[in-house]
């Protein structure tokens, strides 16, 4: 019998033991250069990781980052324009960061606002303005469609709003269904393949501006070395496509909280036009920044503050 096809086996499992090294030390590596610096939540299916900024007796804001990220995109520089006049709840969608959730199930836009609903009330912090970039601006609407009474306003950056089947070509990696063949990718190869292209990623996501120097490490996106941001990521966008038809058929009926939605005029990740400009007929503003792409909350952290806190003005 050939000892070729068994040669190629042992390639393959030596590969793929180096990839799982290679993973582990990256992770080792992400958690040393960004820590956890906030508190833990515990909620149902998992925790939530928050700092938690701002007068306690001030009006409180709710900052929730979009996909791949973590709440270090709103503390890179928004969290502190506005924690003066407000207290100031960055966190960590379910999964992400330093919070976690017990499976896949748990990565629909329903769920995350369920999770991050049950972390908001057990701080008792009642009505609140949120405040949602990207897939955290889909989570922002879905808790506002939930959980009327305790939203006061919306203030969304870049959201994603509608049913959207093309899939952005900086997450078309991210598009794998099985939650076991997520797992193996990501404890293999996904932080090996995302430390090499990196940059690449980055300033697809940043296009037509620049990703700051020090965004991998002030920024958080280090974190997105370890398995879980893979994994995370992966649920995510599934969980996503899979319940957006759903929440866009309620904004008729059910959406009435006031507020508006932001965007980069160049955004090169979600079409102002098709996730913004179509939201003011149920009652949101929206306005664009001029030369700006998909991350204002690190391009143009002024000109958000100042968005946020004209929208928290429209408190209901």
């Amino acid at each position: 019998m050939s000892l070729v096809p068994w040669l190629i086996l042992a390639v393959l499992l030596c590969l793929l033991a180096v990839c799982v090294l290679r993973t582990r030390s990256l992770a080792r590596a992400a958690e040393r250069q960004v820590p956890q610096v906030g508190h833990i939540q515990k909620v149902r299916g998992g925790s939530v990781h928050y700092v938690d900024l701002g007068p306690r007796d001030a009006t409180p804001l709710v900052l929730i980052h979009g996909l791949s990220g973590q709440l270090q995109h709103f503390t890179y520089a928004i969290a502190d324009m506005l924690s003066d006049q407000y207290r100031v709840i960055a966190l960590d969608r379910p999964g992400c960061g330093y919070s976690q959730r017990d499976s896949d199930d748990l990565a629909t836009p329903g769920e995350q606002a369920r999770m991050i609903g049950e972390a908001l009330d057990a701080l008792g912090l009642g009505k609140t303005i949120l405040v949602g970039h990207s897939l955290g601006g889909t989570v922002a609407l879905t808790m506002a469609l939930e959980r009327p009474k305790k939203t006061a306003a919306l203030a969304l950056l870049c959201p994603a709003t509608q049913n959207q089947t093309e899939v952005p070509e900086a997450f078309k990696g991210l598009m794998v269904k099985s939650p076991v063949l997520r797992r193996l990718i990501g404890h293999t190869i996904a932080a090996p393949m995302a430390a090499a292209t990196k940059d690449k990623v980055l300033a697809m996501v940043f296009a037509p501006e620049t990703c700051p120097a020090d965004f991998m490490l002030r920024g958080g996106a280090a974190l997105g070395m370890r398995p879980q941001a893979f994994v995370t990521a992966s649920a995510d966008a599934t969980g996503l496509q899979a319940q957006a038809a759903d929440i866009t058929a309620r904004y008729d009926t059910d959406l009435q909280v006031p507020g508006g939605i932001l965007f980069g005029a160049a955004d090169p990740i979600l079409s102002p036009d098709v996730h913004g400009r179509t939201m003011q007929k149920y009652g949101l503003e929206f306005e664009t920044l001029q030369g700006r792409g998909h991350m204002i909350p690190i391009t143009a952290p002024a000109d958000c503050a100042d968005f946020i806190i004209r929208m928290a003005a429209k408190t209901s």
